[in-house]
């Protein structure tokens, strides 16, 4: 029934910026069901947020990013597009079915890429696109598979392979949705690498609590890149950075100021 209305909008005002914010609920044809996000700001480069693990779109506003973006915004440099995720049924649903769970997953992945993306888009412009922790995975794989949409990664507190959601299950879709396997298997000649040393890579990763397995996931990658000679910024920060949003918060304005 959903896809029979138009897409339900607001447009708020958060209390502690002047930024112009739009809620929007919209019906998915990949998901078959109604899918929310928000837009802060109406000027600048687009920058596509993928929530953290099980998180939602909202929660960028509500742990500090986008006041934290606030000036970037206010001053018209960049527009937040917030996504929201479905991880409670596919990644982290260890229990459920794996093929399952990567087909679902695929389907949001084609609602994020044939659906969102097409109706927040100006033009032919590419995008920015970032998250923590889950949504760095999210985004280096959204980027990775889909260079051509994004001309600037930058995941903070990434993981980059599959195996550590789904063990030694594997078929196609998770291989797909791996960086770190399809990338080491790419052939040489792929067009995809000459389009990844156009692009700008950004991975930043602490050394503190609770960061161990990104860090390992994050050097993997580094190394990958290094060995295919894609220029890339891999950023590893001390041993008192915890994955937590308190340095997040401190990172994306840090990277942000570098971007743009």
């Amino acid at each position: 029934m959903g896809g029979r209305f138009p897409p339900f909008t607001v447009t708020l005002n958060l209390y502690f910026i002047s930024m112009e914010v739009t809620y929007i609920k919209h019906f998915s044809q990949s998901l078959q069901r109604d899918m929310e996000y928000k837009l802060y700001g109406n000027a600048g480069q687009p920058v596509l947020v993928f929530p953290s693990q099980n998180g939602r779109f909202y929660d960028y506003e509500d742990f500090g990013m986008v006041e934290t973006l606030a000036p970037f915004i206010d001053s018209g440099k960049i527009r937040l597009i917030c996504v929201d995720g479905i991880d409670w049924e596919t990644w982290s649903n260890t229990g459920g079915d794996a093929r399952w769970r990567i087909e679902q997953h695929e389907r949001w992945f084609h609602y994020v890429v044939d659906e969102l993306i097409p109706t927040v888009r100006r033009d032919n412009e590419q995008f920015i696109v970032t998250g923590c922790s889950m949504g760095g995975f999210h985004s280096g794989n959204f980027f990775f598979r889909r260079p051509d949409l994004f001309h600037t990664l930058l995941a903070l507190s990434g993981l980059y392979h599959a195996s550590y959601f789904f063990g030694s299950y594997s078929d196609e879709l998770v291989y797909n949705n791996s960086p770190l396997d399809f990338l080491a298997q790419m052939p040489p000649e792929h067009y995809y690498w000459n389009t990844y040393r156009n692009r700008r890579i950004i991975c930043c990763v602490g050394q503190g609590r609770w960061e161990d397995d990104l860090l390992d996931s994050t050097r993997r990658l580094d190394a990958l890149l290094s060995q295919k000679n894609v220029p890339h910024w891999f950023d590893y920060w001390g041993h008192d950075v915890d994955h937590d949003w308190v340095w997040w918060r401190k990172q994306i304005a840090y990277f942000m100021d570098k971007i743009l």
